[in-house]
């Protein structure tokens, strides 16, 4: 067996479900005399951490950390990544990636606190998080060692942890029945595992836990106004709101009517492709939202620009790669596009889709004077021949140029039937062989 370094208190990342309620015992176990310090963090999942103190401490923790993180989280995770546009393979809107950096971060911070001299997390082999754990403790504990448990013990499936939950005494609600693998927080919920493994099998209505089914979805649609200041979302129907209050009222509006499901074969960082569902009601009338107000704003090339930045963005948050030089310059460029990002936009929600129907904002480059089919005396309709004129120049260049060499062909070829006599020049063929194209240039 491999040596153990020598650890004397262990800062465990601590969710409460089963994997993280057997790490603390194994690590007991395995690290004879060591404190083990549990981190939870509060990011919006409802009434999973309730009574989570006392389950760490029943299934062996020294002590038990909850810290609530939802503010940090939406302020400077989710809205910088809102404003940037970035979502993965084309309809994640990264609820789980955003959420890893900030957790880790606090993991260090209280390790810190308590002189852990280790890290830990449950985060299996398979996966993405744990990379997205131990990039950000590279970036703030480059010197504490990292224990990974699911990359060193023999448990392999439900049933042996299950097993080795009732060996150690250790209280968990979890059951050999439970179908899908979840994760939740203020912004989205997630499944996976069950029937969804299957990707030709369609998920059942029962899985879905936030959204309601949009068949079931109300009959009548219904509009919701989101002001923006600088891309940030700010108030919901002419209320200024905080970033936990403006997440969770939209989250309602958009679940009662069945906005923001998605079915999603996603590609993992280590290689494999996976299936998720993902329900994400307020943060996909928000992209909607957002999105719309940007196409008011900013001229062609600057959204062409943004356009170009957001997909490297969500692989960056995907990837963990969220405490680097890269995410604060894509930052920097976002932030200066945000500025004039200000104004409202009304999105109509029905049955599972959220349109927009309205924008507004005195940042528009919109101008009815300009764009009016009626009389206007702003724009002059003649300046339009100049401007074709020149964004085709180098069209009417080429085309000269044709013209002249299809000329020279057509009177230095002679005519096989007709001896020497010049061809007529409607009789040359083009485009000329390379080999006449040669003889042109000699």
């Amino acid at each position: 067996m491999t040596s153990r370094p020598a650890v004397r208190t262990i800062a465990l990342a601590y969710s409460g479900g089963l994997d993280t309620s057997i790490i603390v015992p194994w690590l007991k176990e395995h690290y004879p005399g060591a404190r083990v310090v549990c981190v939870a963090a509060e990011i919006g999942q409802g009434d999973e951490l309730e009574g989570i103190k006392a389950k760490a401490i029943a299934s062996g923790a020294d002590e038990c950390y909850v810290e609530d993180l939802r503010e940090e989280y939406v302020r400077d995770f989710i809205f910088p990544t809102l404003r940037a546009g970035a979502i993965y393979n084309r309809k994640y809107l990264l609820g789980t990636s955003m959420a890893r950096p900030l957790i880790a971060k606090r993991q260090v911070e209280i390790a810190r606190r308590v002189g852990a001299d280790a890290l830990a997390h449950g985060c299996t082999g398979k996966g993405n998080d744990q990379v997205r754990f131990e990039l950000t403790y590279m970036a703030f504990a480059p010197d504490l060692p990292v224990i990974a448990p699911w990359r060193e013990w023999d448990i392999r499936s439900r049933e042996d942890a299950l097993r080795y939950a009732a060996e150690k005494g250790v209280p968990v609600a979890a059951t050999i029945t439970k179908i899908y693998s979840r994760d939740r927080n203020i912004w989205h919920l997630s499944h996976e595992g069950g029937q969804l493994e299957d990707p030709a099998v369609a998920p059942a209505e029962d899985m879905f836990q936030l959204t309601t089914d949009p068949v079931a979805a109300p009959d009548t649609p219904e509009e919701v106004t989101i002001e923006f200041v600088k891309g940030t979302p700010v108030a919901v129907n002419g209320k200024a709101l905080g970033p936990i209050a403006l997440v969770e009222t939209l989250n309602a509006l958009g679940a009662k009517h069945g906005v923001g499901r998605i079915d999603l074969v996603e590609d993992r960082m280590i290689g494999m492709k996976s299936r998720g569902v993902y329900e994400t009601p307020g943060g996909t009338i928000l992209y909607a939202a957002h999105s719309e107000l940007e196409q008011l704003i900013l001229d062609r090339r600057t959204l062409a620009a943004k356009d170009l930045i957001a997909p490297r963005y969500a692989d960056l948050v995907y990837e963990g790669r969220w405490w680097t030089t890269e995410r604060e310059a894509y930052d920097a460029f976002v932030n200066a596009t945000q500025e004039r990002v200000t104004g409202t936009v009304t999105m109509r929600l029905f049955k599972g889709s959220a349109v927009v129907v309205g924008r507004e904002s005195k940042f528009a480059l919109y101008d009815e004077r300009f764009v009016t089919f009626g009389e206007d005396d702003v724009y002059q309709q003649s300046d339009a021949a100049g401007y074709i004129r020149l964004y085709g120049l180098s069209q009417r260049v080429r085309a000269i140029k044709d013209q002249e060499m299809r000329q020279h062909h057509s009177l230095t070829t002679p005519d096989p039937e007709v001896g020497d006599k010049p061809a007529e020049s409607g009789d040359a063929k083009f485009p000329p062989s390379e080999q006449e194209l040669a003889e042109a240039s000699a």
